[in-house]
């Protein structure tokens, strides 16, 4: 049941900065605020993402051949949910600290539209190998927007990056407390996005210019 549609570089390379899921399709905002007060949660979300996202595509595609248009979106919940519960399980077998500092977050990845929308768009209609390409793409697209708001939040929240000092401290002390906050989360967000957008602007201009008669 194979069908056309983008080959598997294209699918990975559109994942990671064409259709970015934060950054250009604006998705999984919730996790996205919430995990990103410093690096290392925000780390550990982007690895939970790609383990869940990388099984539910190959999953997926596998089985394509069987779906029911009107059950679809329930197999894929309950494939999404099995994953995420094994990633819950392994983290809080292995890294407990950081299972209860994500809290309800990780769960949440089953209802995370990026993971839906992808075995949506993709792997129900493609074969394995360009599932994993997307799956690969897209959580790379995701931890980029994870750790580039994150890198910010710390920086400026604490003083350090990874929890290694990068800024020069005051009195014992450093941070601008509010970038840790949800105000703080907002703000970074709509400063990269608003970067990002002025960023793709310009490179449209100069497709265009470069395009033009006489250029």
């Amino acid at each position: 049941m194979a069908m056309n549609g983008p080959t598997a570089t294209e699918r990975f390379v559109n994942g990671i900065l064409p259709e970015n899921p934060v950054y250009r399709q604006l998705l999984g905002l919730c996790p996205t605020l919430a995990v990103t007060a410093a690096m290392k949660p925000a780390l550990t979300m982007a690895g939970a993402v790609l383990f869940v996202l990388v099984c539910a595509n190959v999953l997926v595609s596998l089985i394509r051949g069987l779906l029911k248009p009107h059950l679809r979106i329930l197999v894929f919940t309950l494939t999404i949910a099995t994953f995420v519960t094994i990633a819950d399980r392994l983290l809080a077998a292995y890294l407990y600290s950081m299972s209860k500092a994500l809290g309800p977050y990780v769960p949440l990845i089953i209802v995370n539209c990026i993971i839906i929308s992808r075995c949506e768009i993709c792997s129900s209609k493609q074969g394995v190998v360009t599932a994993i390409a997307d799956a690969f793409g897209v959580a790379f697209g995701y931890a980029l927007a994870l750790l580039s708001i994150a890198t910010v939040r710390e920086i400026l929240g604490r003083g350090t990056w990874l929890d290694i000092p990068v800024m020069p401290l005051t009195q014992g002390d450093y941070g601008w407390s509010v970038m840790i906050l949800s105000p703080g989360a907002f703000l970074v967000m709509g400063l990269l996005l608003g970067l990002w957008n002025w960023v793709e602007k310009r490179r449209a201009r100069g497709r265009l210019g470069a395009s033009a008669p006489g250029a």
